[in-house]
């Protein structure tokens, strides 16, 4: 049997350490991280890592803990290395996000506001998504390699595979797994080095 504790520890770690390679390609120049992405994850990170732990979550809140200190830093950097400028697909992501964050104040019920997060960092996914999708090559592998081991290697942290506990970390493993497919596998329009 695993020891939860120590695999939770493993994944935090590994989570963590994705930004590094991260914020070193996008301080070379060689990615450019969307603003948008990075702004609504810290801010839905920090909302569902705190659901998290307290909806139980012991052993596997290192990962969610570890996205708050990440997209922090990323976002911050973005606003001078990410991509320029605002696109009407970010703007209208962010304003879903702001309507989101009103309704879960609204209904301030922790399931509700674990669906409405969840929600808003599918929102704050999909201006990554759409990028990873035609420029594979402005994403790090390396980075993403490593989100996508520490999220999935989070699912073995869950001790008690209630939704409240473990729908946060299957959603960053889907998430992760799906940019992670896009970067590897979609064509790049020229080699860099990430």
């Amino acid at each position: 049997m695993l020891n939860t504790n120590i695999v939770g520890k493993v994944a935090g770690i590994f989570s963590l350490a994705a930004f590094v390679p991260y914020i070193f390609a996008m301080l070379r120049g060689e990615i450019k991280p969307n603003r948008a992405t990075w702004w609504i994850w810290t801010v839905v990170g920090c909302l569902l890592a705190a659901n998290n732990y307290s909806s139980g979550a012991s052993d596997s809140i290192w990962v969610p803990v570890s996205y708050v200190i990440g997209p922090l830093a990323t976002a911050i950097l973005s606003t001078k290395y990410g991509e320029g400028g605002w696109t009407r697909f970010d703007r209208n992501c962010l304003l879903s996000s702001g309507v989101s964050v009103v309704l879960w104040w609204m209904f301030s019920s922790p399931l509700v506001a674990l669906f409405i997060n969840l929600f808003i960092a599918f929102l704050g996914a999909l201006p990554t998504i759409r990028k990873a999708y035609y420029e594979p090559e402005s994403e790090s592998r390396i980075a993403w390699a490593l989100f996508f081991s520490g999220d999935t290697f989070n699912l073995f942290a869950i001790r008690d595979w209630v939704f409240a506990i473990a729908a946060y970390p299957t959603w960053l493993a889907l998430c992760s797994s799906l940019i992670a497919i896009l970067v590897f596998l979609r064509p790049r329009k020229h080699q860099q080095r990430n």
